[in-house]
């Protein structure tokens, strides 16, 4: 039960963080609508699996450069959205927003986001994939309890996000418009700081 309680309890305040994650799906509801929006949820599941596999495999030997180097690429696709959503925001059409994107390529980008971003490698590496190993070697129903209770979590409270923020773009197109490109500069606001930490931690 402990392990399903601190699953519960991390997922729950990763979800509610603001992150380039977060960034990305309230971004995207906005501008797309929550149907196309909400497999975006789902995306943790999809782009962890190498994650928690590669950091499991060599939790005690990942070299800084690599999660300073992944700081760099997540940097320059989040300002590659940010340029997308800069788009949506200067081509606003409120009778064709939600025909640009299927709900597959919001969840394909979705993953790729959580792919880039070095947060996931951090607390997997950090604490989320010991204290597995230690249940695991436990029990492996304390592991099981322990991953189940996180994504489950996480996917929910992630729906939830969408669903709030989609509630914003029914107050108008000008509401919606001004929502869209205040998550533009959001996006571009994690990428430029990834970036920057990226080279600051790897050259100073």
């Amino acid at each position: 039960m402990s392990y399903l309680i601190f699953g519960i309890t991390y997922a729950f305040a990763a979800a509610v963080q603001p992150g380039p994650f977060q960034a990305f799906i309230i971004s995207q509801t906005l501008s797309k609508g929550w149907r196309s929006t909400l497999p975006a949820a789902f995306a943790p599941m999809l782009s962890d699996a190498p994650i928690i596999t590669l950091v499991l495999l060599i939790l005690s030997t990942i070299p800084d450069n690599m999660v300073y180097l992944l700081q760099l690429a997540g940097g320059i696709f989040l300002l590659y959205l940010s340029y997308g959503a800069y788009n949506s925001w200067r081509t606003y059409d409120e009778n064709q927003i939600t025909k640009r994107q299927t709900g597959q390529q919001t969840l394909f980008k979705a993953a790729i986001v959580n792919l880039l971003n070095p947060n996931p490698y951090i607390g997997w590496s950090l604490i989320m994939g010991p204290l597995l190993i230690e249940g695991w070697r436990e029990t492996p129903a304390n592991g099981i309890a322990l991953v189940l209770g996180f994504y489950l979590t996480l996917t929910i409270c992630t729906a939830g996000i969408i669903i709030l923020f989609a509630a914003a773009r029914n107050l108008g197109p000008r509401v919606s418009k001004i929502s869209i490109g205040i998550s533009a500069l959001a996006l571009a606001g994690f990428g430029i700081y990834q970036i920057f930490m990226g080279v600051h931690r790897l050259f100073f």
